[in-house]
């Protein structure tokens, strides 16, 4: 009996992607320094670093620092800036194949607007994740940590462009529920959770901060269990997608997110060390979805069985 066809399409909203296997902002560069490392095209999306209005230096150094079972980072949203990524950029990641899922940071709500209206309609440019959840600069979170400021931005922001919109949010809250409500309630097309939970690394033989900014942001293994909790819980309060991130490094952790309730989910500091390591993920998706007894992503979204037996 031959095994029946699988499809990996899944839908985000209006965005609609060839699979779920997508790279986080921050961790892929602009994807120019992948390409030899990776068969870019035969991922569902791509998530070019940040940008912001203006240019931005960053963080003093040191700005990375490895810890047990992770990556505490604080670049602070280093880079030229948006007018710099449409010219010298964008042409090039337009012509990869995958969705561009253009990532911004704004200091202020109109910012916010400001750049998506400028980004609207931009050939490459397949919808706009709204970076509201960087702890490594001022005023960073400020927009993921309160309800009403997280609906207000991606309100706007879906009045000023007709792009799908992803808000990616911050574990650094006591109720990221009510955080991920609001933004549903402003219109996003898809929650991405989680960004960095802030942590810092301390020398104690010179009783200084290992981190130029002192604080940083800590990604990689050992943030998924907070990253499960977040999806879980996220997943029964809203009735929009989930993008699942944090620690995210096998077939395993794919579809314990997909399970938990996300319909995508992005690789992040796991390409630091192992840069093939979403292509590794997509070429075994389909036979894990056969094991379950699936034909498709979605028969597997949010099965998770917590019923006490």
């Amino acid at each position: 009996m031959s095994t029946p066809a699988v499809s990996l399409e899944v839908q985000l909203g209006r965005l609609r992607l060839a699979n779920p296997i997508m790279v986080a902002s921050g961790t892929f560069g602009y994807a120019r320094e992948m390409a030899g490392l990776v068969d870019l095209a035969r991922l569902g999306g791509i998530l070019p670093k940040t940008i912001t209005q203006e240019p931005r230096q960053g963080n003093p150094p040191p700005r990375t620092v490895e810890t047990t079972a992770g990556l505490l980072n604080s670049i602070g949203l280093d880079n030229d800036g948006i007018e710099a990524f449409i010219e010298r950029l964008l042409p090039y990641l337009a012509g990869l194949g995958p969705a561009i899922v253009v990532s911004i940071a704004g200091r202020t709500a109109d910012e916010f607007t400001q750049m998506a209206a400028r980004l609207d309609g931009l050939p490459g440019v397949a919808a706009l994740e709204l970076n509201i959840s960087c702890p490594n600069v001022s005023g960073g979170v400020d927009f993921g940590v309160n309800p009403t400021s997280c609906c207000g931005v991606v309100e706007g922001v879906r009045r000023a462009c007709s792009l799908p919109v992803l808000a990616k949010l911050t574990p650094n809250v006591t109720d990221i529920v009510s955080v991920a409500k609001a933004a549903a309630d402003g219109g996003a097309d898809a929650i991405s959770l989680i960004n960095t939970c802030l942590g810092m690394a301390v020398d104690w033989r010179h009783r200084k901060p290992r981190l130029g900014n002192v604080l940083g942001g800590l990604s990689g293994p050992a943030i998924k269990p907070i990253a499960l909790r977040a999806v879980y819980q996220v997943a029964r309060a809203v009735d929009i997608p989930l993008i699942g991130i944090g620690g995210i490094a096998s077939i395993d952790d794919t579809m314990e997110f997909l399970v938990a309730g996300a319909t995508a989910v992005q690789i992040g500091t796991a390409s630091f060390y192992r840069p093939g390591v979403s292509i590794e993920i997509l070429d075994a998706l389909p036979d894990a979805l056969t094991q379950l007894g699936a034909t498709r992503v979605a028969d597997v979204v949010g099965t998770l069985d917590v019923e006490t037996k």
